[in-house]
């Protein structure tokens, strides 16, 4: 009782196109006619017959039941048979008992016949094989030609970097053109999708392995459109400092004061803090000077912008500042700044000379200059040896020397811009920096 029902749970969850697939539609005839079943056998067997891999297959026909033996070159080819023969008019039901062959010949021949119909075809498309490949180089020749000419893309772009972009997409355009009319000459324009999929999942997979790249080169085109710096432009880049020789399409090459090359990637420069140096012709210099805390820390201040302010190579405009920085150990220390034109004054000669003026003008005022000044405790019981002196008193330090003026030209900036010079002359090496470019 539970088998019966089980089966008729079955029976009624399988879809009635599965239970009748393959088979023959449609009322059962009464009358059961021997003349008919040969008439059926024989028609199956005409059709058979002028259609190719079915010459191993029989056909017996009893009560309109329809039995094929035999052997096909596939199973493909053996279910195309259920197909056809339910077709035939009077076929009540199909048992389908052919199998696929295992002779080797019998395999090889229609693929050996495909073979052989598509060389036919392949040699009877060759003069549209070649009309199709002569107009796509006819178009590619095209594209190159108008991409070598120097106008208009020097003249649209701002630098050689970009007129280079601008061919490369023009030879693009131009080549996928000549693919789609070829293909569209063959018939074959369905292709082009296929091969634009794989193009663009090829290229996503080729941009996540190599984004590094892609970053600095749209870096670079970013700065070879708003250059931050000129030529020989004096920069802080992450905390590297040097004159700028040339802004190529990966990195920007900067010369140390060492004389040294400083190669900074254009990602890395585009989203760094930079600080040009050059941008201004003023700059501002400053030191620190500490003082006694029992002096008159206004009367120093009044001195030491009285000796900054008067001396030839600081600017009059801005004027120079002097304030109380901190208290530190044992001296009160004190920030003084002035301003140069560094086109013709050195700023760390013009920072150094500064600072020994106003030291020697604040020691002649006799005002103290301490020392950082530490205190020993010595420890009962712990005997500390004193310096030998043969009984002679220790010998004063000698007096300080006078003041005097000093040079504070910037004697090495010449022989730098000779290096930087020396380097933008090669006409090897690429640089994006021009004159006209916008900066910022």
């Amino acid at each position: 009782m539970i088998r019966a029902l089980i089966l008729a749970l079955c029976l009624l969850a399988t879809p009635l196109s599965a239970q009748n697939a393959d088979q023959p539609q449609g009322a059962i005839a009464v009358e059961d006619s021997t003349t008919q079943d040969a008439a059926i056998a024989n028609r199956i067997r005409d059709i058979l017959t002028e259609l190719d891999g079915f010459d191993g297959v029989t056909v017996s026909v009893s009560s309109g039941i329809v039995t094929l033996r035999g052997t096909t070159v596939d199973t493909t080819t053996a279910a195309r048979l259920n197909d056809l023969v339910g077709r035939v008019e009077g076929v009540v039901a199909i048992e389908n008992n052919v199998t696929e062959t295992t002779d080797v010949v019998a395999r090889l021949n229609p693929a050996v016949e495909r073979f052989q119909t598509r060389i036919s075809q392949a040699i009877a498309l060759l003069p549209l094989v070649a009309v199709a490949l002569t107009v796509f180089a006819v178009i590619l020749i095209l594209g190159l030609f108008i991409a070598r000419m120097k106008y208009p893309w020097d003249r649209i772009a701002p630098n050689a970097f970009i007129a280079n972009i601008y061919r490369q997409v023009v030879r693009m355009v131009f080549f996928v053109a000549g693919l789609v009319i070829a293909l569209d000459i063959l018939g074959a324009t369905a292709l082009l999708g296929t091969i634009l999929g794989a193009a663009g999942i090829v290229g996503l997979a080729i941009g996540f392995a190599v984004r590094d790249t892609v970053e600095n080169f749209i870096a670079s085109i970013m700065l070879s459109i708003r250059q931050p710096f000129r030529p020989n432009d004096t920069v802080e880049i992450e905390g590297d400092i040097g004159n700028v020789i040339r802004l190529t399409s990966r990195a920007t090459i900067l010369l140390s004061f060492d004389g040294n090359h400083i190669r900074i990637p254009n990602s890395t420069v585009f989203k760094s803090r930079i600080v040009n140096y050059s941008t201004h012709h003023e700059r501002r210099f400053d030191f620190q000077i500490g003082v006694a805390s029992d002096a008159d820390l206004a009367a120093v201040t009044h001195l030491a912008e009285s000796v900054v302010e008067g001396l030839d190579f600081v600017l009059s405009e801005p004027k120079p500042m002097t304030w109380i920085d901190r208290i530190g150990d044992g001296a009160v220390i004190m920030t003084v700044t002035g301003w140069i034109d560094q086109r013709e004054t050195s700023l760390v000669r013009a920072k150094g000379e500064s600072l020994r003026l106003v030291k020697s003008a604040v020691e002649a005022e006799g005002i103290e200059v301490p020392d950082t000044t530490y205190r020993i405790q010595m420890l009962p019981g712990v005997s500390v040896p004193l310096p030998q002196t043969d009984g002679k008193a220790p010998r004063p330090a000698p007096p300080a020397p006078p003041p005097a003026e000093a040079d504070v030209k910037d004697t090495s900036k010449a022989a730098l811009d000779r290096l930087v010079e020396a380097e933008r002359s090669d006409q090897d090496a690429p640089d994006l920096l021009t004159n006209d470019a916008p900066k910022e």
